[in-house]
């Protein structure tokens, strides 16, 4: 069975797993794709083994987010739990110069994850190692923008809708928008919309799955 939830903010991913997989002893539980701690929406689960198998098929590639981009600052782990770094701006860009930059990441392109991520590295998750001090080094991979569009933009804030497939980082986007700009930018806040045909409108609550699987 597949399942949609809503993730508030706070709790990983897998924090949500587990907690799905103790309160109805359940043995196999996983998840098309993972939120970040700080990031809400749709989470899409799968329980028991069949089901986790069709979690990473082309029907749920595809994610629709809403996010909150600040410029004019970096952040160590690019979204607002970071330790910030200013950057002096020359000049604030215009509506025109950001529309035209978010248009610059729309298709196909190689796209690096961020260090604190859960991105293996020789086994071990470069967010582990990363919080460790340790040297991180992830390699660029392709991923796709399918659409972006501006919906607000006042200084130093700019929210944006954005289409994705899989394996795409909404906060690599962030720091890559920053880097174009000249501004620095850091991913301020993002909530998951859609997961392939799932909406936010077709998600239960982790305390209301027992009607969905009994």
């Amino acid at each position: 069975m597949i399942i949609p939830i809503y993730k508030e903010k706070g709790p990983t991913s897998r924090q949500i797993l587990n907690k799905i997989q103790k309160k109805y002893n359940l043995k196999k539980v996983g998840h098309a794709g993972t939120l970040d701690p700080l990031a809400e929406g749709v989470l899409v689960v799968g329980i028991g083994r069949e089901s986790t198998k069709k979690l990473h098929t082309k029907d749920l590639d595809e994610k629709e987010y809403l996010a909150e981009i600040f410029l004019g600052e970096k952040s160590l782990t690019d979204d607002s739990e970071g330790n910030k770094e200013k950057v002096s701006v020359a000049k604030i860009p215009t509506k025109k110069e950001i529309e035209d930059a978010l248009f610059s990441f729309q298709g196909f392109f190689m796209q690096k994850p961020p260090i604190f991520s859960a991105v293996k590295v020789k086994g071990k998750e470069a967010y582990k190692i990363a919080r460790k001090g340790g040297l991180v080094k992830l390699n660029y991979k392709k991923v796709q923008v399918k659409s972006i569009f501006l919906m607000d933009y006042k200084y130093p804030f700019l929210k944006v809708k954005i289409i994705t497939g899989g394996g795409f980082y909404v906060r690599s986007l962030a720091r890559d928008l920053g880097n174009y700009l000249k501004t620095g930018a850091y991913l301020y806040s993002l909530k998951r919309t859609r997961v392939g045909d799932f909406q936010i409108k077709d998600c239960v609550k982790i305390e209301n799955i027992y009607n969905e699987i009994s």
